[in-house]
């Protein structure tokens, strides 16, 4: 049951974010559960919006976001604007950053399970078990094997033969860890030419004698330079989405 929960909410998700043409024919749908029947429009409306009170988490977990909010951060860290760009920005480019990479994943859960779906061609429990391969091969592709292998343990999970037999509830955590850690090794990355930066200006203000005057203020406009003369923006953005393919 579980598993069927996270699957709907992933499934679901990726099509409310992705698909505006599933959302305008929703309407019409008739909904067939096996063992329940067809459900009435307004019950169908209430499950729409309890599934779409899941796709924050969802967005955040189980797509390509974490990652990318994770090295925006470090990079304003890095940086030391602050505020700029605001978390607003910020988060709304990963967001569209995250649809753009996400959007295959979501043309095929939208084609295999969605659609048939609303065609009444499939049942729900059908569109679910359609719909789950291509979210979970992406994650897998994402997921380092030594964190599969720790939730296998911890889950007392029986030792896959295949990707495909890895329960959902062990493929979400894995990929989660997975990606913080490779957040944050790219946001190491990141921060290591800014920090010479600020060893550089701080011990030519500290052999000046200048130990009133914070480094953090000169080092700044450097670091802003740099960053736009190498066309930062787009290094950044193109290592991202590269990394996800």
């Amino acid at each position: 049951m579980r598993r069927a929960i996270i699957t709907a909410a992933g499934t679901l998700g990726l099509w409310a974010a992705m698909s505006t043409q599933v959302l305008a024919q929703a309407g019409n749908a008739r909904i067939d559960i096996d063992g329940i029947g067809a459900i009435s429009a307004p019950l169908q409306v209430v499950l729409l919006l309890t599934l779409l009170s899941f796709i924050p988490a969802i967005l955040m977990t189980m797509t390509a976001f974490t990652r990318i909010v994770i090295v925006f951060h470090f990079l304003r860290q890095a940086l030391g604007t602050q505020e700029a760009p605001s978390n607003q920005i910020l988060i709304g480019l990963s967001l569209f950053l995250t649809v753009f990479v996400m959007a295959p994943v979501g043309e095929q859960v939208n084609q295999a399970a969605v659609q048939p779906a609303l065609r009444n061609e499939i049942t729900v429990t059908q569109a679910l078990e359609r719909g789950a391969p291509p979210l979970r091969a992406f994650m897998l592709k994402q997921t380092r094997e030594t964190d599969l292998a720790l939730f296998v343990e911890l889950g007392k999970v029986p030792r896959p033969d295949t990707p495909d037999a890895i329960p959902m509830r062990v493929v979400i955590p894995a990929f989660i860890l997975s990606e913080i850690k490779t957040g944050f090794q790219m946001g190491f990355y990141l921060f290591v030419p800014f920090l010479l930066i600020d060893l550089v200006v701080s011990t030519t203000l500290l052999s000046m004698g200048m130990l009133q005057l914070p480094p953090a203020m000169i080092s700044l406009p450097f670091k802003i330079m740099l960053f736009v003369m190498i066309d930062g923006w787009n290094l950044l953005v193109s290592s991202l989405v590269r990394s996800f393919l």
